[in-house]
């Protein structure tokens, strides 16, 4: 019975570790699509930052509870990069390639 529930405790990690990888992935690629530099830098350092943060959450509900956060940010941030393809902004000086 103890090793069963050492295998079921292995296993859900495997799943939520790889159901983290997956997600972190999906809002790196997706902020990635800002057109707003601001927006899509602003983006990328809060997704690597609430993850470096909550590395070492091992409580199962809170992992839960931050995979469905993580869900819905990932929700947000397709809106507003639809949204953002809406209407058109100037490039920033960060943006411009430089003239030789």
């Amino acid at each position: 019975m103890q090793h069963e529930k050492n295998y079921t405790e292995i296993n859900m990690a495997s799943c939520s570790r790889a159901q983290v990888i997956s997600l972190y992935r999906m809002l790196m690629k997706e902020s990635k699509k800002f057109s707003s530099y601001n927006y899509r830098t602003y983006a990328l350092r809060r997704v690597k930052d609430g993850f470096r943060e909550n590395l070492h959450v091992d409580n199962p509900k809170t992992l839960d509870m931050l995979i469905n956060q993580a869900r819905e940010n990932l929700a947000v941030i397709k809106r507003q990069v639809s949204i953002g393809h809406l209407y058109s902004a100037q490039r920033t000086v960060v943006e411009k390639e430089p003239h030789l």
